[in-house]
C-alpha cells in the first residue's frame, strides 16, 4: 500500500498533494516552491504535527514556550496575531478562557477561537479587534507575524522590528498588569532602545529559540512577562 498523500499549502497559497519520502519532481513548480516542499517532507516536526492533528509545525514552538515560561493560564484572555493557519491558537484554546485570532489570510474555524480576518497594522482591523474585546484587557499577546524577507539582513531586521513595535504599542493599551508578550524576532534580537523600554515595563524579558524552530531559520522569540505598564 502506498504512503498517504500529504496536503501542503505554500506561502503563495498554492496547494499540493505529495507523498512522504518522495522527491518533488513537478515541473510546474517554481524552484522556491520545490525546495519548500522537499524541506517540509524531510522535517520530523511536520510529520509529527500531521500525526497529532496540529495545523502546523508551529504548534511545537508555542508548546515549548509554554512549557518553559508558562505564559498561558487557564483563565487567560489571549490575542493571537498572525494566527493562520491556527497552529498556536489550536494549542492555546484548550488552556485559555478566550482566544481572539487575527490574520491577513483566512483561517478555518477552531473551537474556542474567535477570528478576525484583516491587517493588524490597519486602523479598521485594530478598531474591529477593540470592538470584539469590548474594552476587555488581555493577559497575553502572541505574535508569530513575520514580514516577507528579502535576504538583506538589515532590511529584514528593520521590517520585523516595525511589527514588534506595533505589537508593543497595542500591548500598552490592551495588556493587563502582569500580562505577557510572545513575539517573533530575527537573529540580532531586539533593538536596544525597545529592549530597554520592555525591561522597564516588564518584570522579565527573555529571548528563546525553540528546538522546533529550524536551525537555518533566523527566528527567535521575545518573551516578556509581568507587565507593569508605564509610569
Amino acid at each position: 500500500m502506498g504512503a498517504t498523500p500529504w496536503k501542503f499549502e505554500s506561502s503563495s497559497g498554492h496547494q499540493f498533494l505529495v507523498e512522504s519520502g518522495m522527491q518533488v519532481r513537478n515541473r510546474k513548480l517554481k524552484e522556491s516552491s520545490r525546495k519548500w516542499l522537499e524541506r517540509q517532507l524531510s522535517d520530523p516536526f511536520v510529520a509529527e504535527a500531521k500525526r497529532l492533528g496540529y495545523r502546523s509545525r508551529a504548534a511545537f514552538k508555542i508548546l515549548e514556550i509554554q512549557e518553559k515560561f508558562r505564559v498561558i493560564r487557564k483563565d487567560a484572555v489571549v490575542v493571537d496575531l498572525g494566527a493562520a493557519p491556527g497552529g498556536w491558537s489550536q494549542v492555546v484554546a484548550p488552556i485559555a478562557r478566550r482566544v481572539v485570532a487575527v490574520d491577513l489570510l483566512d483561517m478555518s474555524p477552531l473551537p474556542g477561537v474567535e477570528f478576525i480576518r484583516g491587517d493588524f497594522l490597519e486602523q479598521s482591523c485594530a478598531e474591529l479587534l477593540e470592538q470584539m474585546l469590548g474594552g476587555q484587557k488581555v493577559d497575553v499577546v502572541l505574535s508569530d507575524m513575520a514580514p516577507n524577507t528579502c535576504g538583506i539582513h538589515r532590511i529584514d531586521h528593520l521590517r520585523i522590528m516595525n511589527l514588534i513595535e506595533a505589537v508593543y504599542a497595542f500591548c500598552q493599551t490592551t495588556l493587563k498588569p502582569g500580562g505577557a508578550i510572545v513575539a517573533k524576532v530575527f537573529q540580532g534580537g531586539t533593538e536596544v532602545g525597545l529592549l530597554t523600554e520592555l525591561k522597564h515595563n516588564f518584570a522579565k524579558v527573555s529571548h528563546f529559540k525553540p528546538n522546533s524552530s529550524r536551525k537555518s531559520s533566523p527566528e527567535t522569540y521575545l518573551i516578556a512577562t509581568g507587565y507593569v505598564g508605564k509610569e
